[in-house]
């Protein structure tokens, strides 16, 4: 069972650094199945004494993006500084600065993305609701979307065909800009069969695509404590699952064009494990617009495919620390 580190025990262990129990309950589910010795890091109410030596082991950033919608507002910053404080003193950090950085911002994510060769939508940033309006001008009339930069959940995420309807939401009572101030007008992807692909990655290597069904809208956490419904459209021969993961990918074409890119991203990037969210046009062009490094994973998917994302990341967990544990002991 997870606990808070108190100072007492100098043992190497796990460090789950997060600031939401329901999307760490399944780690450590799969972390006692292992045996292994962990402790829970809850930064959404936390103090550090900057001045005390940081405790051994392997120290694992779950922080999200959309932490302030669950009323953390400020867990995200706090979890900056404490990965300095670790990566100071040398401890082994995965998922560090970069990776928080880059997971709070889509800004850094697509400048990321570009650098290692991979399709981003067209996408202007707004400071200013004016310029968020003023954005549509240079999509020619095409269809667009706002999201926030710092976002998580979907957030602020609206489609839009007309410069009228764009002026209405900014104008009127729904709209609200992302926490850090920034919104993002993008050129609206549209996929055929309303589907989106999330690549995930355990330690740089691919673990598996799932498919993800968008009908229902943008709000596409794949964690089972936020999961959606099988589709009830009557169109469909069998039933359409809100999350079913592509066995073929890893061997088509496009899994082979697009996996070592996203490999480069995370060497660049320093991230350990994240996930890749991409959406295919009807030419067959992938676009990438979102890397998520807090990845949840979806048990119904994994049940009919027969894996397991979290037992995996558990025993990768468990790896880092054998190797920790033998430095320190040698």
């Amino acid at each position: 069972m997870p606990v808070s580190y108190d100072g007492s025990d100098t043992t190497p262990a796990i460090y789950v650094i997060h600031e939401n129990a329901e999307w760490t309950a399944p780690l450590y589910h799969a972390l006692d199945e292992l045996g292994l010795v962990y402790y829970d890091w809850n930064l959404a109410t936390v103090s550090l004494n900057l001045s005390a030596a940081a405790p051994q082991g392997i120290f694992y950033n779950r922080m999200s993006a959309s932490s302030h919608s669950r009323g953390n507002r400020y867990a995200a910053e706090m979890t900056v500084g404490v990965l300095a404080w670790l990566e100071g003193q040398g401890r082994t950090v995965l998922n560090g600065r970069s990776a928080l950085h880059l997971e709070i911002s889509k800004l850094i994510q697509y400048a990321a993305l570009r650098q290692a060769g991979l399709n981003v939508p067209k996408t202007i940033a707004s400071a200013d609701s004016d310029d968020v309006i003023a954005a549509y001008s240079a999509f020619d009339g095409m269809p667009v979307i706002t999201k926030h930069n710092r976002a998580g959940k979907g957030l602020g995420v609206q489609l839009f065909r007309s410069e009228k309807g764009l002026i209405s939401y900014v104008r009127g009572d729904e709209f609200f800009p992302s926490v850090d101030g920034i919104t993002l007008v993008q050129r609206y992807i549209a996929s055929p069969e309303n589907i989106i692909t999330r690549v995930e990655f355990i330690g740089r290597e691919l673990v598996y695509a799932v498919r993800v069904d968008t009908s229902n809208g943008f709000e596409l956490c794949p964690a089972d404590v936020c999961a959606l419904e099988a589709s009830t459209c009557m169109a469909d021969s069998e039933p359409r699952f809100a999350f079913d993961i592509d066995q073929d990918f890893p061997n088509s074409a496009l899994g082979q064009e697009l996996v070592p890119k996203m490999q480069a991203v995370m060497q660049a990037e320093n991230l350990d494990v994240a996930a890749f969210e991409f959406i295919t046009d009807a030419d067959g062009t992938a676009y990438v617009y979102d890397i998520n490094t807090n990845t949840n994973y979806n048990s119904d998917a994994e049940n009919r495919a027969g894996l397991s994302a979290m037992s995996r990341l558990a025993a990768y967990l468990g790896h880092e620390l054998a190797i920790i544990t033998k430095k320190i002991a040698a």
